[in-house]
């Protein structure tokens, strides 16, 4: 899946503002992108695996806050 990073994180996709990652829910994607990309998932998601309350994470346009939220490949 197309996953669009913001600025301040793109210091850890190498300064790409888009990269490709791959899960079934956004956790497993997440967690995808952090082995692609080290360091990025723990700048998203706390010491209690819940998002962080400052990050926005939106999947197909809508803002979402839950990490078991289920993803299809649009």
């Amino acid at each position: 899946m197309k996953v669009l990073i913001p600025t301040p994180l793109r210091s850890y996709t190498g300064e790409r503002h888009e990269v490709q990652a791959d899960g079934a829910t956004l956790a497993e994607l997440l967690c995808d992108l952090d082995r692609r990309h080290p360091g990025i998932r723990f700048r998203m998601i706390d010491e209690q695996d819940a998002i962080r309350r400052h990050i926005r994470i939106f999947v197909n346009g809508d803002q979402v806050r839950r990490l078991d939220l289920p993803l299809r490949a649009s």
